[in-house]
């Protein structure tokens, strides 16, 4: 990983849990952000959205306080999705929250409100656009009007788009201030790299936002790395991978075998906009576990939330995040600049590392004491509950003297017996060791 890489992205890599937003029109028919393609829909069909668009209840320091409680240090909201709609007041565009009935715009209102928040801003933007008349649209793969005959021989002039795209990136660079995240999203077959003149884009980002950190999305996707991974990364192939709805099995590496910064993002339930049937909801203790596998593996994670289109987020998922954000309150030390062990998973849970203190994330109830694989009884100075700072006790016993080379400790008095786990999620031990 070159310097510049890591000087930029070591706010992020100390971060490690960040909220996604999903929101726009496509929370209006309430099933998901991919309703215009999946139905077919036409421009004119979907426009109704359009005008039916207004969320009275639309208040960014909630959802910036709701991060903040959660335990997340950056949040990222679709500034633009597929469908063309911007929630920010693009000068290139009618398509915009400012004409609709919410008339303003919503992106600055987020941006002012993350940072009143002491939250990091990251915005997201769709670099494919199912509105604008100059993208491919008849046998483009996801594009709405894919199989619609009428636009079989239409003429486009693809870098008119082009035109327009990396100026609605400009305007987001220039005008709301310092952005610490950019989210592009996304290539596909034969759109991607310098078919978004990415080396262009990325160019104009950085002379505008030279410390903003950007995904590999001007070249990859959710199933394909690009070039991020190789020894010779091309200039667009962006500060980390977004592998998306899977934790890769052995994190993130170059060709080389070194860990490069990467950031899984997951859905809460199986949706990522707005969907008023879609109930299956991931329990706090999963999306925490989750979080805790990301760091042990050096990585980050970010949680999306998709809110209505009255601006609200899910109950389901403010309940949730609440109770994510009471673990977090007590254990975030554990995850906050924390990454890769030095010492393999154990058995019970995982551990994640800072420096010379190892976390030792405990998942499974032991049978008697509790073995501290990795860690000689002689290396082990001190282990304290992370939630209370409280002592643990020992676990060396007269049924341990067979496994010397092992270090021992117990939920209880007597090690021999067993106890339950004093949170059953995730009981974090904080560990130091001599030399």
């Amino acid at each position: 990983m070159n310097e510049e890489i890591r000087e930029r992205t070591k706010w992020f890599m100390d971060a490690r849990f960040g909220m996604f937003i999903h929101w726009g029109l496509y929370a209006i028919p309430a099933c998901g952000e991919w309703v215009m393609s999946e139905k077919e829909m036409t421009v004119e069909e979907y426009r109704t959205y359009f005008e039916q668009f207004d969320p009275c209840d639309y208040d960014p320091k909630k959802w910036a306080a709701l991060a903040k409680e959660a335990g997340m240090q950056y949040v990222v909201l679709t500034a633009k999705h597929h469908d063309g709609f911007c929630l920010f007041d693009s000068k290139l565009t009618d398509y915009k929250s400012v004409n609709t009935k919410a008339g303003r715009d919503l992106v600055r209102e987020f941006t002012d409100a993350c940072r009143e928040a002491g939250l990091k801003v990251g915005l997201y933007y769709s670099i494919i656009d199912w509105h604008h008349p100059d993208f491919p649209k008849y046998g483009d793969r996801q594009h709405p009007m894919r199989n619609n005959e009428a636009y079989k021989d239409e003429k486009i002039d693809f870098d008119r788009y082009l035109e327009y795209m990396h100026g609605q990136v400009k305007e987001l660079v220039t005008g709301y201030g310092k952005l610490d995240l950019l989210w592009f999203d996304f290539s596909y077959d034969d759109m991607a790299g310098e078919k978004w003149k990415a080396s262009e884009l990325v160019e104009m980002v950085r002379s505008y936002q030279p410390e903003v950190i950007i995904d590999n999305r001007l070249e990859g996707a959710g199933d394909n790395h690009g070039s991020i991974a190789t020894e010779h990364p091309l200039p667009y192939s962006g500060d980390f991978a977004s592998p998306e709805q899977i934790i890769p099995p052995e994190g993130v590496c170059n060709e080389k075998g070194e860990p490069i910064p990467w950031e899984l993002c997951a859905t809460m339930n199986n949706h990522w906009g707005y969907c008023n049937f879609d109930h299956q909801y991931k329990t706090p203790k999963m999306l925490i576990r989750k979080l805790v596998e990301c760091v042990s593996k050096g990585g980050n994670m970010m949680l999306n939330v998709g809110p209505d289109a009255r601006g609200n987020i899910p109950e389901e998922s403010v309940k949730i995040l609440k109770e994510i954000g009471a673990w977090m309150a007590k254990n975030k030390e554990s995850i906050y600049g924390c990454g890769i062990s030095e010492l393999p998973k154990p058995e019970w849970g995982r551990y994640t590392q800072k420096g010379g203190t190892i976390y030792a994330h405990v998942y499974e109830e032991p049978l008697g004491a509790l073995p501290l694989y990795g860690i000689g009884p002689d290396r082990l100075e001190d282990v304290t509950y992370l939630a209370d700072g409280s002592a643990v006790n020992r676990g060396e016993a007269w049924n341990t003297v067979l496994y010397r080379e092992t270090a021992f400790v117990s939920f209880g008095e007597d090690p021999v017996f067993t106890y339950p786990l004093p949170d059953e999620t995730d009981t974090v031990l904080k560990i130091r060791v001599r030399k």
